[in-house]
């Protein structure tokens, strides 16, 4: 039990974060913010932190995910409110689950920027087929507000796109840091880890870096489409291809996960909270400004803490009474 102590850590983060949204005025939306964040990164840390490799299409598991909710309450909601939720998140899994194995199979067999260059036009290939083939209502996506209302009625309409939605994303971030625990703990990372400070050697040692790597992939990629099912469809009651598969979120999942410290259980965390309360309070202090100042911002973090900002504190408490809590 030793090796999950860094979880009363992250559990408590969590905590200080959801105090501070219920009983200060105008800070659950900041919250909310920092969770998505740190949710995006999480999900991303599980493959890119334990193997090195870089997912650049890493918003087309988001935005199928999306798109699993949003068929389910578009579509399905006749079946009743539950078995409809339970569909939408079994669906945004499930779709997740297939573009991995389809990207998976074929990318992961190629090494380092190789593998890069061919995800980057993922989420493009998908959003086009989606619009072209006037796929779920392509280029116009599905408006869920007006079907919401009419099938469950105005009040709960407003409970799931607020209450409902924002509890979800917090479960889902907080799985995703249990999960990255597990992993981190197991016999698959301890074969990630090794493959990802050299791939050679892990093979000669017997490990099928394909299979491992592959785990990591489908396992990040399901946790990302359960994001997008829940902090976009859930949250906004819209589902655009526009929206849903735009690159910028997978260059912030990285930017995140390289704050914080890639493959480290709490880097994820604090690189969403850096990342996010810089880029909510610039905009609000220096409106049309904000990426200006951020971007040099980020870059010096990056410099001053090159293994990120976790890697650097458990460096620093090795031998300390906090050593067990910083992973």
């Amino acid at each position: 039990m030793k090796s999950y102590r860094p979880l009363i850590t992250l559990f408590l983060s969590y905590a200080v974060m959801i105090a501070i949204g219920q009983s200060v005025e105008g800070m659950w939306q900041p919250v909310m913010l920092v969770v998505f964040y740190i949710a995006i990164g999480q999900a991303l840390n599980v493959f890119l932190g334990m193997t090195g490799y870089v997912n650049f299409g890493y918003v087309a598991l988001l935005g199928v995910g999306a798109y699993g909710m949003g068929v389910a309450l578009g579509y399905y909601n006749q079946l009743g409110l539950v078995p409809t939720l339970v569909l939408g998140f079994v669906l945004a899994a499930l779709f997740a689950l297939l573009v991995s194995i389809l990207v998976g199979g074929i990318a992961l067999r190629l090494r380092g920027a190789y593998f890069a260059i061919a995800t980057i036009g993922v989420n493009e290939a998908i959003k086009y087929l989606i619009m072209g083939a006037k796929i779920w209502g392509g280029s116009e996506g599905i408006v869920l507000s007006g079907i919401l209302r009419k099938a469950f009625g105005a009040d709960m309409m407003r409970f799931l796109s607020t209450t409902f939605a924002d509890a979800s994303v917090i479960t889902v971030a907080i799985a995703a840091g249990i999960v990255t625990a597990y992993i981190l703990n197991s016999r698959v990372g301890y074969a990630l880890i090794a493959l990802r400070e050299d791939e050679e050697a892990a093979k000669v040692m017997g490990i099928n870096v394909t299979k491992y790597k592959l785990v990591a992939f489908m396992v990040s990629c399901v946790l990302a489409g359960l994001i997008g099912a829940t902090a976009w469809t859930l949250k906004l009651t819209y589902v655009f291809p526009e929206d849903v598969f735009a690159i910028n979120y997978t260059v912030e999942a990285i930017v995140i996960v390289m704050l914080g410290g890639a493959g480290t259980l709490l880097g994820p965390v604090v690189g969403g909270l850096i990342y996010a309360l810089l880029k909510y309070y610039l905009a609000i202090a220096f409106p049309g400004m904000q990426l200006l100042i951020l971007a040099p911002l980020l870059i010096a973090v990056i410099l001053v803490f090159p293994e990120g900002v976790v890697g650097y504190l458990a460096k620093r408490a090795r031998g300390t009474r906090f050593e067990n809590f910083i992973r």
